[in-house]
């Protein structure tokens, strides 16, 4: 047994974690970072939000050279696929990252220590690794050990034939058909990646819709426009059982609602229902840190646990599952250890979903502004009025701005369309110093731009758009 003393200690190098220890070396604080992996980056780097985008970009660009470059004028004749040297491809991404975070650990002095940290006390983490054990002494604890796939009762993954995300990242052969359990985020980037290299593909949802998170007009349009793709969907069912024999996965299909039962026999299956804190091993309860019945860390509005010194961030605590969500508070924490104040606005925080075409949403959606009782004006373009898109082929979707009906101040905008995370960032913006529709509306954009849908978005809040 040893000991050392550390101002900050973070458990897990996810998004949250490694930016918090860094942030908090930034600012004199001699910190350390607990990571149970070989790699740092937790899951979104390894696992989760690169490898998939990865897959996604070159996924896309296949389906680009066999079904559209004829009509641009590019004749390749048919595309053939290695997903041996895609999978390299995607391998390759992944390794540049986590190596990039190991030279900023080195770079701002930030201790990696490699094993499985656990919360014996207040101040106090036993690291379990390959060389045994050791004990860190730290003045501020930060839980930042992020989510796991939330298991479904009746379907037992095996990572090879029944999947979670991190299966469908690494299939050794494109299969013959994929069922996705989900459609939310996750279920459709993945489902589409394999479905534009040639699976067929089958979306089941228990809800009347997919990515029922955002805007009902998002939902409506990205179903229209995936089942266009090819894409099958069967709503409002859910899955009760599955079998596996001779290489095939027999699915046991129920209305949601209630009703006869149906069987579904795929090659693979995808189970992407959602993600669950991840604090298996990190002695919560021993620690005294208060814990919600769906496994969420309980924080105060400084991200302080029920024990003083104890912070939680990221996929373990309230708030959205995404990474630069983690990588914000991570920052806020840092700042707030090191006697500074932080900030972050959950009304300003963009959800992407990496389709082709993306969507993108911030703030509120239509359907919450009308539960809530506010008055807001809907202010919406289409792509296919846009040059810009037109020239790039790529006219699916539209931008939706929400603003509300007496200040005109931004309240939501919802994108689906070509590079849609890219131009939410404007509105995000816009929305963090209380701006409005005008303000987008009177901002000169650069022509030709995709940039212009979202300023006659703007302009169509106030009924008066120049191009439709």
């Amino acid at each position: 047994m040893s000991s050392e003393t550390f101002d900050v200690v973070v458990i897990g190098s996810g998004p949250g974690g490694y930016v918090c220890a860094i942030r908090a070396a930034q600012l004199g604080l001699k910190t350390a970072c607990i990571e149970k992996d070989n790699t740092l980056g937790g899951t979104c780097l390894n696992v989760g939000c690169i490898p998939s985008k990865a897959l996604l970009s070159v996924s896309e660009k296949f389906a680009h050279a066999e079904h559209d470059f004829a009509g641009l004028g590019i004749d390749v004749g048919k595309p053939k696929l290695d997903l041996k040297k895609m999978m390299t491809h995607k391998d390759k991404v992944v390794a540049s990252n986590t190596q990039g975070i190991s030279f900023l650990f080195k770079k701002n002095k930030v201790t990696h220590i490699v094993g499985t940290g656990s919360i014996t006390a207040a101040g106090t983490v036993e690291v379990s690794g390959k060389d045994g054990k050791k004990t860190i002494s730290a003045k501020n604890i930060v839980i930042a050990t992020g989510s796991e796939s939330t298991p479904l009762r009746g379907i037992e993954v095996d990572e090879k034939q029944i999947v979670t995300s991190t299966g469908a990242l690494a299939l050794d052969k494109v299969p013959a058909s994929l069922a996705v359990i989900g459609g939310g985020v996750i279920g459709l980037e993945m489902g589409t990646v394999w479905q534009r290299l040639g699976t067929k593909v089958t979306v089941i949802e228990f809800l009347d819709r997919v990515l029922p998170g955002m805007d009902g007009e998002v939902s409506k349009e990205m179903k229209k426009i995936l089942a266009k793709q090819g894409v099958e969907f069967k709503l409002g069912t859910k899955v009760t059982g599955a079998e596996t024999k001779k290489g095939k996965v027999t699915l046991t299909l129920e209305p949601a609602n209630g009703g006869a039962a149906e069987k579904l026999e795929v090659e693979t299956v995808l189970l992407a229902i959602g993600r669950r804190p991840y604090t298996a091993g990190l002695g919560l309860e021993k620690a005294g840190v208060t814990v919600d019945n769906r496994g969420m860390v309980q924080i105060d509005e400084h991200f302080q646990t029920s024990v003083p010194g104890i912070y939680a961030i990221g996929d373990v605590v309230r708030g959205p599952m995404l990474a630069h969500k983690a990588e914000d508070e991570g920052v806020v924490v840092a700042e707030i250890i090191a006697g500074q104040s932080g900030h972050i606005n959950y009304d300003c925080i963009p959800g992407v979903v990496y389709t082709a075409p993306e969507a993108a949403s911030v703030g509120k959606t239509e359907e919450q502004l009308k539960e809530a009782g506010i008055p807001y004006k809907a202010g919406k373009f289409p792509f296919m009025a846009n040059g810009r898109a037109r020239a790039m082929a790529a006219t699916d979707g539209f931008v939706k701005i929400l603003a509300h009906a007496e200040t005109d101040r931004v309240l939501g905008c919802h994108i689906v369309g070509p590079e849609a995370g890219t131009l939410i960032a404007e509105v995000v913006a816009v929305m963090e110093f209380g701006g409005s529709a005008e303000d987008i509306a009177r901002i000169c954009h650069a022509h030709p731009t995709l940039n212009e849908v979202v300023k006659e978005a703007a302009l169509a809040v106030d009924g008066r758009p120049l191009h439709i």
